[in-house]
């Protein structure tokens, strides 16, 4: 005869899978709440960074909005036991700095620094060094700001197939005429050099003193422009005309990025 199984043998097993369930629900709920805390904490950071970050761009005489933090890596509170952080980045916009005089403006100032060292108990006091292994950045120059140091009545300068253009009002053996040019754009001695040739202006009398005296105004706006101190003793290695301005890259390594205590 033929061994009946009692019907409810299946419920040990539908309830086995609902424990397996909830655990798993339990594990991501937990591990929801870690990422909050973790991103509360960073949070904290960033917000005494930023604090101390305007500190040091303040004692350098220069100008800026609020600056902008963002600290890289994950999780961050193990960076934070460490007192190592990956990255930190830093967004400086409306930087101002003097130069001869003359106000520099830089719509954007871009920083990313790496392998940072600071203590927790450096970000809790906001005491202590802040101090980044490397750091990069990147700013815009804009044009206007370079043209007033070159000092023309009526010169504009812009961007054109990747070169710095040059367009200004000459007036020519009494003729009115309206330069255009680009210029050649390195950087030596730590100040942007530039260096227009071949300059053109359209109606220019077909005389060898005319083409002289458009030569000589291209030297004239040849120079070299020195550029505002950066923040974070960061040394230019490069420049480059872009569409809204002079693209600047520079960097600097074993840089305190906050204002000591």
């Amino acid at each position: 005869m033929a061994q009946a199984y009692p019907a409810y043998e299946g419920r040990p097993r539908r309830r086995g899978r609902k424990v397996l369930i909830g655990f798993v629900v339990l594990l991501l709920v937990l591990a929801g709440l870690l990422v909050v805390a973790d991103r509360v904490a960073a949070g904290v950071a960033e917000r005494a960074i930023a604090d101390q970050v305007r500190q040091e761009v303040a004692r350098q005489d220069v100008q800026s909005a609020p600056p902008r933090v963002d600290v890289g890596g994950f999780p961050f509170l193990t960076q934070v036991v460490a007192g190592r952080y990956e990255r930190i980045s830093i967004v400086l916009t409306d930087v101002q700095g003097s130069v001869r005089g003359d106000t520099v403006s830089v719509p954007r100032l871009d920083v990313e620094a790496h392998n940072v060292r600071a203590s927790l108990d450096t970000l809790r006091s906001r005491r202590g060094d802040v101090v980044a292994e490397s750091v990069d950045g990147r700013a815009t120059i804009s044009y206007d700001s370079v043209a007033k140091l070159l000092d023309r009545p009526g010169l504009t300068l812009g961007e054109r197939d990747g070169k710095l253009s040059v367009t200004a009002p000459v007036d020519i053996l009494g003729n009115k005429l309206t330069v255009n040019g680009t210029a050649d754009v390195t950087i030596a001695n730590g100040e942007v050099a530039l260096k227009f040739k071949d300059l053109t202006a359209e109606g220019l009398p077909k005389l060898p003193l005319a083409r002289t005296l458009l030569t000589n105004y291209a030297k004239a706006i040849s120079i070299d422009v020195p550029l505002p101190e950066l923040p974070f003793d960061l040394t230019v290695r490069k420049v480059e005309p872009k569409p809204d301005g002079l693209l600047v890259t520079a960097d600097a390594q074993d840089v305190p990025i906050n204002a000591a205590g």
